[in-house]
């Protein structure tokens, strides 16, 4: 079967692979319908994180299950399913806890899953899923193809700008103002509006994006940066800052601007991979009062509470995609990420 390799910095390639096979009884094999490409995928693609030999790569995925293991009890061969960009148990104390992405038994796409060897990386024909019971989430059927990108933002980028919005503490009548312009950010805007506040502020230079940021609910659109972009939230928000900031990027220079956006009081939600050297000034957080919540998110956790919102079209997070292409050409696709061509890029095998 085809499957998307990267050998090196900037070097993408669509290869054969080995098919997968069960192997632990509690696995599952799905045939991909549509992957994608996430921007955390990008600081490999830009050699940040350093690649030592070729490996596969990818992490969302939504799929048709072909194969399940003898002690798979939640998911059968013919169901539609979204995988969350993480392998979980769903019962260990950290998952019940709300926290799966530190799952016991868990892991990550492309590595090693403690439970059965290598998990497969998302951008392939098929994926082995470990511990498929909770890991896999069964979208009822059937399922139309135009639902296709929507689903597929459950499995990251939903998920992942909604925990923004749950760990800053967003609430009805609040304003917030959202870091990052890339599909986390626009789906944090998306969470922001679903959750209630009134004034939403996208901090965004990209004409096409802010577009979609007013279609996913901003309200006011800052394009300005560093002490500019502080006063420029301030200004919409009575001179003291927004109450919720969501930080969705991961440098240092974004951390920044969300601390020094955020009301005294108030929160800052993060989500961006911190691969940029983000730091955190105590003191002056210290002196403002000002939180900061978040981390890796636990998409798995809030696929089954956005899933009928994103079914019914009250929330349309597949909007996000703005670059359809087929697995052969995923080098282009990642090549249309980095130089910022497409937001984000979905493809099919």
């Amino acid at each position: 079967m085809l499957a998307t390799l990267i050998h090196a910095a900037r070097d993408i390639r669509v290869e054969e692979v080995p098919d997968p096979a069960l192997s632990t009884g509690g696995d599952a094999i799905v045939r991909v319908v549509a992957a994608c490409v996430c921007g955390s995928d990008l600081w490999s693609y830009r050699g940040i994180t350093p690649t030592d030999e070729p490996q596969r790569i990818g992490h969302e995925f939504v799929g048709i299950v072909e194969a399940v293991g003898s002690e798979v009890e939640n998911v059968q061969a013919g169901d539609f399913v979204i995988a969350p960009f993480y392998v979980c148990d769903g019962t260990c104390a950290n998952c019940r806890n709300g926290v799966s992405t530190s799952c016991l038994n868990g892991g990550w796409w492309g590595t090693d899953d403690r439970v059965g060897g290598f998990a497969d990386g998302g951008q392939g024909e098929r994926v082995r899923v470990p511990l498929a019971d909770g890991t896999l989430v069964v979208v009822p059927g059937p399922v139309a193809d135009d639902e296709i990108p929507g689903l597929l933002t459950l499995s990251d980028v939903m998920g992942t700008g909604h925990h923004a919005a749950v760990s800053a503490g967003v609430s009805p009548g609040e304003a917030v103002a959202v870091v990052g312009d890339g599909a986390v950010g626009l789906c944090a805007i998306i969470a922001a509006k679903r959750l209630g506040a009134t004034t939403i502020i996208a901090m965004s230079r990209h004409p096409q994006r802010q577009a979609l940021a007013r279609a996913f609910g901003a309200t006011h659109i800052v394009e300005e940066r560093g002490d500019a972009g502080v006063e420029a939230v301030r200004a919409l928000t009575g001179g003291i800052g927004a109450d919720r900031v969501l930080e969705c990027v991961g440098t240092k220079e974004s951390m920044d601007q969300a601390l020094r956006s955020t009301r005294p009081g108030g929160m800052v939600g993060y989500v961006g991979v911190p691969n940029g050297g983000p730091v955190l000034p105590i003191q002056r957080m210290f002196g403002r009062n000002v939180g900061v919540n978040g981390g890796v998110a636990p998409v798995r956790g809030y696929i089954e509470e956005l899933l009928p919102d994103v079914r019914s079209g009250a929330i349309k997070p597949g909007l996000v995609f703005d670059l359809e292409l087929p697995l052969s050409e995923a080098a282009e696709a990642y090549a249309a990420m980095d130089e910022r061509r497409a937001t984000k890029v979905l493809l099919r095998p």
